[in-house]
């Protein structure tokens, strides 16, 4: 018996609601926010397996409360990472297993931060692997989009497509225009400014995990389905610090799909002090400058009948295979109209929120099991990209 707890009804927690409740896999999902009106609009036309409640995910007693009065086997985090250690120790204390889309945050090395790392993302959740698997538990991390499919991506491409790797690189790109808006991000402006503007990690065997400047190398790379080519440039993201613990590669690499004009704004935001998390006075109040940030910028949620165009989320391999070069592309893309159509969500948050999903219907079924912390890339990943499919978006691969 599978009882969920998402905490989360943003535009990913919203869109996991409208997609889990075509599935007959779990017996109860609890949606719970800050704002308990918003869980409730989340649930407001799901089946009676779906209820509301209010939560603050800063708690992890809370947390831990929660889901024992809910009797929760499985939470679900679909919030902003900054909130992962807390729930994801409550859901420890309660004995639940665990997922997320985002791993604990990093903090730049003090001296060296566009050479070295500091605390990595995910650092503080895989040291406590140890104890969720003497628990038995798992926390399974960074299982959306990117990280999440991308990072299967890499383990299939290793299991079925090559005999050894030499990189690996996670390729992100999107024709999305937003009628009306001369910026609106498709995704939560807090994150995007966390991964975008902090040091970028790459990994190199022998080397290890190094950093290097924002926005460096970029390569202008042609996405399928006539997005076309798109300049991408490093960002900080997850896979380069999951896909080297179970996938053999000489390099690893994330690059994002930007723009000039995000990038110039992401600078600015920057250069002002604007994407700090450090409170500043403001009159008689204290306030988080990114927070405000966030709060004048519209809903990503809300843009989906405004927003035109498809989204790629993909993993770029190139390696050899029976004695010859081998160069591939495995994607998923999602065109806007449709995912609006089907579920009411935008690309970006339904391409987010289906990967999760999938792999909670795998762990009821034991299509996939585990115990404690670990990566998608852990995880046999046929059976999750053949549940992909079945969820009407299918996932291709692109040969050079």
């Amino acid at each position: 018996m599978m009882r969920i707890l998402l905490i989360g009804a943003g535009g990913v927690g919203s869109a996991a609601v409208a997609i889990a409740a075509r599935r007959p896999f779990f017996d109860a999902m609890v949606v719970a926010d800050y704002d308990l009106a918003r869980a409730q609009r989340a649930v407001a036309s799901a089946d009676h397996r779906f209820t509301a409640a209010r939560l603050d995910a800063s708690s992890a007693a809370d947390v831990t409360e929660l889901c024992r009065a809910e009797r929760i086997t499985h939470v679900f985090n679909a919030v902003d990472p900054r909130f992962v250690m807390p729930i994801f120790t409550g859901a420890f204390d309660a004995g639940a297993d665990y997922l997320d889309m985002a791993m604990s945050l990093s903090r730049p090395h003090p001296s060296k931060p566009y050479e070295e790392t500091g605390v990595k993302l995910g650092d503080e959740q895989f040291a406590l692997s140890g104890a969720w698997a003497d628990r038995g538990r798992l926390a399974l991390v960074g299982i959306g989009v990117e990280p999440g499919l991308s990072d299967v991506f890499a383990r299939y491409a290793a299991d079925e497509l090559f005999d050894s790797i030499d990189e690996i690189g996670v390729r992100d790109g999107a024709n999305l225009v937003v009628d009306g808006y001369d910026f609106a991000p498709s995704f939560s402006i807090w994150t995007t400014i966390e991964e975008c503007l902090n040091p970028p990690v790459i990994y190199e065997s022998g080397r290890g995990w190094y950093t290097t400047e924002p926005f460096s190398e970029p390569e202008v790379f042609d996405f399928p389905h006539g997005i076309g080519p798109v300049e991408c440039v490093n960002v900080e993201h997850e896979e380069v610090l999951l896909i080297p613990r179970w996938v053999k590669a000489g390099r690893v690499t994330f690059k994002y799909g930007l723009g000039e004009e995000f990038i110039g704004v992401l600078r600015t935001l920057h250069k002002l002090g604007l994407d700090s998390t450090r409170p500043v006075r403001v009159g008689s109040v204290e306030v988080a400058p990114r927070d405000v940030v966030a709060a004048c910028l519209p809903d990503p949620a809300g843009l989906g009948d405004r927003m035109h165009g498809k989204t790629c989320a993909g993993t770029w391999v190139r390696g050899s295979s029976r004695g010859e070069p081998r160069e591939v592309y495995l994607y998923h893309v999602v065109d806007n109209d449709w995912s609006m159509s089907r579920d009411g969500a935008q690309a970006v948050v339904w391409q987010t929120a289906v990967n999760p999903v999938v792999a909670l219907e795998l762990l009821a079924h034991g299509g996939w099991s585990g115990v404690g912390v670990l990566g998608p890339e852990a995880l046999t990943p046929s059976p999750f990209l053949e549940l992909l499919n079945d969820h009407g978006a299918p996932w291709e691969i692109r040969e050079s």
